[in-house]
Formats: structure tokens, C-alpha cells, sequence
């Protein structure tokens, strides 16, 4: 009896497995805690060693190999009709997986009806709404064309887009240019500031940019993305760095080759977006995963999209086949007026800079991330670090000085999510739900399980 008096004298020590706020209830009565970070598997777990005959490790260890190897360069520019191909006149793209106009999100409704009266195939939002839900227009993801749009993604015919070319293998990706925040089209607003906007992009932006290019020559982004996450960016919701480092690169051209007024201009509207990069930084990513998709037997995730109803991944072993689940909501930070009843479901395709390694994936790069998406630096590095749990690999070009310049996490693998119970995790923009306001907020959100247990399954039935 004495011995088991004596035990209880000792000081407590607790191993907690699971819940955090176990531990932390702990923590606060004094007592010492291990906080173990455990999850159990997804139901129907099992380990996946092959895949159609092919070995799972080597094929992931191929798609890593691809995606280092990787050289984005930004080589031109050019009208998304003309240079985009299969792209047409009655084509609009749009973020996420592939989803029709009775099941499009407010956002998204929004965007399509500013695109088309961008476009002048409508005159009013009450004409652009009903020629969109006739069936005369075609609608599909950015994605299926190659490219990436952020938030509603929208890419219609007459936009000018960014033409990104992966040196390594020769794959090109492409994207529009950035409006900036608040009231546009990629937030579903569709004003005439917002139509005056675009149209200033089409005819003083474009063509002041194309020109400048033409005379730099090819811009690698890879290393403007590397070095942007060495100065405090993490290249999705933060991209001062990568802004202020393209306006380095491309200023002195644009001084030479456009009038003082253009050039002025030109370099007021990216000086004053903050975001400008954004765009650039996810057709890098998106030139740099295109050579890891089609490969036998592989597990990693090289597409992940939201459209603002639904979320959804590609798998490189499956192919062009899209697994959904519903879009989660974001939990964030507000603009003043707006809260959590106004916000829209998860959107965008800018979802691409995690699945190619930055982003939530790189938060450890960005501390100061966390005054504009909410939470704080511990949160930063933990989301990072949790993300080598359930990637393939480390990247050799993207690396994180607070952690000792250790690389990115990069290459979602679909086991080890669904293995771990650790879904990817992104910071992101807060679109209004209803079509023509904008943007409401910023925040954090993690992909929902649903989408990697379906392509989990998927590979088991074609492993077997």
C-alpha cells in the first residue's frame, strides 16, 4: 500500500494521443503533457504498394524527380482565344473541377456574368445570366485547357493571359492578370468599375507588358518564387516580395518600350497590387506539375481545385478524373461589415501553389501571413511541418530559412492522407456567396477527407 501512497506523490506526467485540447486542459491544471500528434486511418485503409502492375515508390519517386526538375519560365503573353489551345469564342473557364450553371456558387455566377458582358455578349447582368443558363456558352475548368485562374478563376476569350513555359520538358501553363483585391471579377463582383477595370488591362496592361517581355526575353520564376520565400512570402496570399521582385525585372524594359504615361501607369497598378505575382507564382506551379501527371501507378496529387460548391484532386495514376467533395468554409479574418453568414464556400484554383509546394505548404516562410489570414507564427510552422507528413519529398529550389532552409514539402500523397488523417491545408481569400459583392475576408482552411478516400479507393480497385 505504501508503494502505491508513494506513486501518487510523484510528479504527473501525461502522454496525450489525439484531441489538442486534451493537452492544452492538462497544460493549464500545471501538469506536465506530450502532446502525441496521432490520427487513426481513414476507414478501409490498407497499405498500397502497387498500382495496375506498377510500383507505387518508384512511380512517386518519378513524379518527385519531374517536378524538381522543373524550370517555369515566363515567355510571352498573348490573347486567351489565340493562344491558348482549344479555346474558342464561346468557351469560358473557370476554377475547380468541372461543374454546371444551376450548381455554380454566387461567386462564380457572378464572374460569369462580368465575363460576359466583358465579352459584349451581354448587356446586363439579367441578359448575361439567362444566355448563361441557355447552353449556349460552354463551360469547363481552367485546368482541362492547361491553365489557372484564382478564386472563380474565370478565363474568357478576349482576356490576355500569361504564357509559362516548363524549360525542362516543355509544358505550358497559363493565366490571367491580377485586378488586385476587393471588388473584382475573381470575387464575383461585375460592376462597370469592374468591366472598366478589366478593359484598361486589356488594352493599356497587356500590351505595355507584352512589349516589355518581348525585349527581357524569358523571366524564371522558379528562382523569383525561391527568392521571394527567402524574403517573407509564402506565394499565395503573400506576394509582396514576388511582386516588388517581378517589378524589378520588368521595369526597365517597360520604361523603354512604352510612352512615360503608360509605363507610369502600368507601374502604379502592379505597385499598388500586392497580389500582381499571385497569378505568375500558380502557372509556374502549374507548368511544373504538368510532366508528373499520367505516370503508372502513381500516388501524388497533381491538380487540387476549388470552384466554390465542390473541392476537388487529380491523381497522376488516374489521369483526368476529378474526385469531389463539398468545398468546406473558411475560418478567418473579416473586412469590416462582413462576417461568416456572408461568406462563400472554399474557391479557386490558386490551390495549385500547395499542391506544387508552396503556399500553406511554405506558411513557415511567411509569419506575417498570419495578420491577414488570422492565427500566429506557431500556427505558421506547425501547418508546415504537419504537411511533410503526407508529401513524398522536400523541394530542392523552395526552401524555408526559419526552418534551416530545409525545402518545401511538396508531392500530396493520396496514402499518406488518407493513412494520417491529415488533409492538405491552404490560406486563402473569403469570396461573398452572393453573385456581384467581392471579397469579404481571408483565412485558413483544410481540403476535405472525402476527396482522397474516393481517389484512395480508386487506386485500390485499380491496384487489384
Amino acid at each position: 500500500m505504501s508503494q502505491i501512497v508513494e506513486l501518487f506523490r510523484q510528479p504527473l506526467t501525461v502522454i496525450n494521443v489525439g484531441l489538442e485540447a486534451f493537452a492544452e486542459s492538462v497544460a493549464r491544471q500545471g501538469a506536465a503533457v506530450v502532446d502525441v500528434d496521432w490520427r487513426p486511418p481513414a476507414a478501409g485503409y490498407v497499405d498500397l504498394d502497387t498500382v495496375q502492375g506498377a510500383d507505387v515508390e518508384s512511380a512517386n519517386a518519378e513524379a518527385l524527380r519531374r517536378i524538381l526538375a522543373g524550370r517555369p519560365l515566363l515567355v510571352g503573353m498573348g490573347v486567351a482565344r489565340e493562344v491558348i489551345p482549344g479555346f474558342h469564342d464561346r468557351l469560358i473557364t473557370h476554377s475547380g473541377p468541372p461543374i454546371a450553371w444551376e450548381r455554380m456558387s454566387g461567386p462564380t455566377r457572378g464572374a460569369i456574368i462580368g465575363a460576359l458582358i466583358y465579352e459584349g455578349l451581354a448587356a446586363t447582368p439579367e441578359e448575361a445570366e439567362a444566355l448563361a443558363a441557355g447552353g449556349e456558352i460552354e463551360f469547363a475548368p481552367c485546368h482541362h485547357y492547361g491553365a489557372v485562374g484564382p478564386m472563380a478563376g474565370i478565363i474568357s476569350p478576349s482576356m490576355p493571359v500569361f504564357i509559362v513555359r516548363n524549360e525542362a520538358f516543355g509544358a505550358l501553363a497559363y493565366a490571367t492578370q491580377n485586378e488586385g483585391l476587393g471588388r473584382v471579377l475573381r470575387y464575383g463582383a461585375y460592376g462597370p468599375e469592374v468591366i472598366q477595370r478589366l478593359r484598361w488591362m486589356e488594352t493599356v496592361l497587356y500590351p505595355a507588358l507584352q512589349r516589355a517581355l518581348a525585349k527581357t526575353g524569358p523571366i524564371d520564376l522558379r528562382t523569383m518564387v525561391a527568392q521571394a520565400l527567402h524574403m517573407g512570402d509564402e506565394c499565395h496570399n503573400r506576394n509582396k516580395a514576388g511582386t516588388s521582385l517581378f517589378l524589378r525585372a520588368i521595369a526597365p524594359a517597360l520604361v523603354e518600350t512604352s510612352d512615360a504615361a503608360t509605363a507610369a501607369a502600368v507601374l502604379r497598378f502592379m505597385d499598388g497590387n500586392d497580389h500582381f505575382f499571385l497569378n505568375l507564382s500558380m502557372a509556374a506551379m502549374k507548368a511544373m506539375l504538368l510532366p508528373a501527371e499520367n505516370i503508372p501507378g502513381c500516388t501524388v496529387v497533381t491538380t487540387m481545385a476549388r470552384n466554390g460548391t465542390d473541392w476537388g484532386i487529380r491523381v497522376s495514376a488516374t489521369g483526368d478524373r476529378w474526385f469531389t467533395a463539398p468545398a468546406p468554409y473558411v475560418q478567418g479574418l473579416w473586412l469590416p461589415g462582413y462576417g461568416p453568414e456572408d461568406a462563400n464556400p472554399d474557391i479557386g484554383d490558386s490551390a495549385i501553389t500547395e499542391t506544387g509546394g508552396i503556399g500553406g505548404f511554405a506558411l513557415a516562410a511567411a509569419p506575417a501571413i498570419v495578420q491577414f489570414v488570422g492565427g500566429t507564427p506557431r500556427d505558421a510552422l506547425d501547418t508546415t511541418l504537419a504537411m511533410y507528413e503526407i508529401t513524398v519529398g522536400e523541394h530542392s529550389a523552395f526552401t524555408i530559412p526559419a526552418l534551416g532552409f530545409r525545402g518545401t514539402p511538396v508531392g500530396i500523397d493520396v496514402r499518406r492522407v488518407v493513412e494520417t488523417g491529415i488533409t492538405p491545408r491552404l490560406n486563402t481569400g473569403i469570396a461573398h456567396k452572393r453573385p456581384g459583392v467581392g471579397m469579404v475576408g481571408a483565412g485558413l482552411v483544410s481540403a476535405p477527407m472525402g476527396c482522397f478516400t474516393a481517389a484512395f479507393e480508386a487506386l485500390r480497385e485499380m491496384g487489384r
